[in-house]
């Protein structure tokens, strides 16, 4: 890992969490961007080197919706970058961490995603993430 990348926050609002965030962070979120396969808009500010991301559900069976139903609003995950995603699938897989996708994903700010299974970090649901060539 390379370092953290973001900080994502599973919210009802969006509206309402950007008002909220700019206040609270001095500055406006710099995108807004719908990742249609995962049902959800995302918000993104920076501070400090790292990103805040808001997410929305856009379905009602997207996983920020079950998150939300679930366990309320709040941090979903904490987001690392990687230089390779597919190896670091490879590596984590081989170290005994749960990987919810096999094959990286395309998710928002232009990233390739995959995810490991809070079960297997401690609680916490952590996302890999590499800059997309695309």
């Amino acid at each position: 890992m390379e370092k953290l990348e973001h900080i994502g926050i599973a919210v009802k609002d969006m509206d309402k969490a950007n008002t909220t965030f700019a206040q609270l962070l001095g500055r406006t979120h710099y995108k807004i961007e719908d990742v249609e396969s995962e049902g959800v808009r995302t918000s993104f500010f920076e501070i400090g080197g790292v990103k805040i991301e808001l997410l929305e559900a856009t379905r009602d069976d997207s996983p920020i919706a079950k998150f939300i139903e679930k366990r309320g609003e709040g941090i979903h995950h904490l987001a690392f970058l990687v230089e390779n995603i597919r190896h670091s699938i490879k590596e984590y897989k081989q170290q005994g961490f749960q990987v919810l996708n096999e094959e990286p994903k395309k998710g928002a700010d232009n990233k390739m995603i995959c995810f490991l299974h809070p079960k297997s970090t401690s609680g916490v649901l952590v996302e890999l993430c590499e800059e997309s060539n695309t």
